[in-house]
């Protein structure tokens, strides 16, 4: 027996997801459907799967869960959270600017940038990056100098003067013994316009874009003094503006969200 499941295609700088509202309906194997789903040849294609759904605990509005491209669950996309922000306003299951949205990495504030009744750009409180975690970085065994920032994410940033780097060394560096847990992998180049950077994503593999990536790159472009607290992160898919206020600690994301396409697809019982 099947049963029909909408689906919403939405991007966020090119780092793009296929996004259900389970408030409609059910998905009981969201890690097999985000494999089957994100194949680029035989399935609708994406970076994987994004669960929509109403928030369980009153300090939230919504729940956003992610799952990778290889059925992985992430902890939090940047990208995404944006996309959620422009579904629930767009859609019309809230009229707040200001939305909770709780993630496996805790809750996220957004401020939705509104023109016209579209949601034009979105401003994600990221939270605080970590540094040096042992339980997702081991130092001792990366033969490659980077720089470990945790933004709810693994990542290990290495400055370069060649970004694309990440074809070769993304999956291995993904895969290192170095992070238990696995661990995204930016290369990132100083430039005048801003940080041309390229992500392997840890269960996606290359993406056009990686939203706790970008704060990641620009916390540590900052702590190592190639950058000021503002930087412009120019990926593959777009540019996401990153503002790390040290004052409270916490990393501040804007960048765009845009639907794709909408359509529909069967899933068995």
């Amino acid at each position: 027996m099947k049963h029909t499941i909408r689906f919403t295609k939405m991007h966020g700088a090119g780092n793009d997801y296929i996004y259900v509202d389970t408030s409609l309906y059910s998905i009981d194997c969201p890690e097999r459907l985000a494999v089957l789903w994100s194949d680029r040849h035989k399935g609708i294609g994406s970076d994987g799967l994004v669960l929509i759904g109403k928030s369980p605990i009153p300090e939230a509005d919504f729940t956003m869960r992610i799952f990778n491209a290889d059925g992985s669950e992430a902890m939090m996309c940047g990208n995404a959270s944006r996309c959620v922000g422009k579904y629930v306003y767009e859609k019309g299951l809230t009229r707040e600017t200001t939305i909770n949205l709780l993630t496996c990495s805790g809750i996220k504030t957004l401020q939705l940038h509104i023109y016209n009744n579209v949601v034009t750009s979105v401003t994600v409180d990221m939270g605080e990056p970590l540094f040096e975690d042992e339980s997702q970085y081991r130092r001792e065994e990366m033969e490659l100098d980077g720089c470990f920032v945790s933004m709810g994410n693994p990542h290990y940033v290495i400055f370069t003067d060649n970004v694309d780097n990440v074809d070769s060394e993304g999956q291995r560096l993904e895969h290192h013994s170095a992070f238990p847990q696995r661990a995204n992998i930016e290369f990132a180049e100083m430039r005048p316009d801003g940080i041309r950077v390229r992500v392997w994503e840890r269960g996606s593999g290359i993406t056009q874009a990686c939203g706790t990536g970008a704060c990641a790159v620009a916390v540590a472009a900052h702590r190592t003094g190639r950058a000021g607290c503002s930087s412009s992160i120019i990926m593959d898919g777009g540019v996401l503006e990153i503002e790390w206020r040290e004052e409270e600690n916490h990393v501040y994301m804007t960048g765009p969200a845009e639907f794709t396409f909408e359509g529909e697809t069967e899933i068995d019982d």
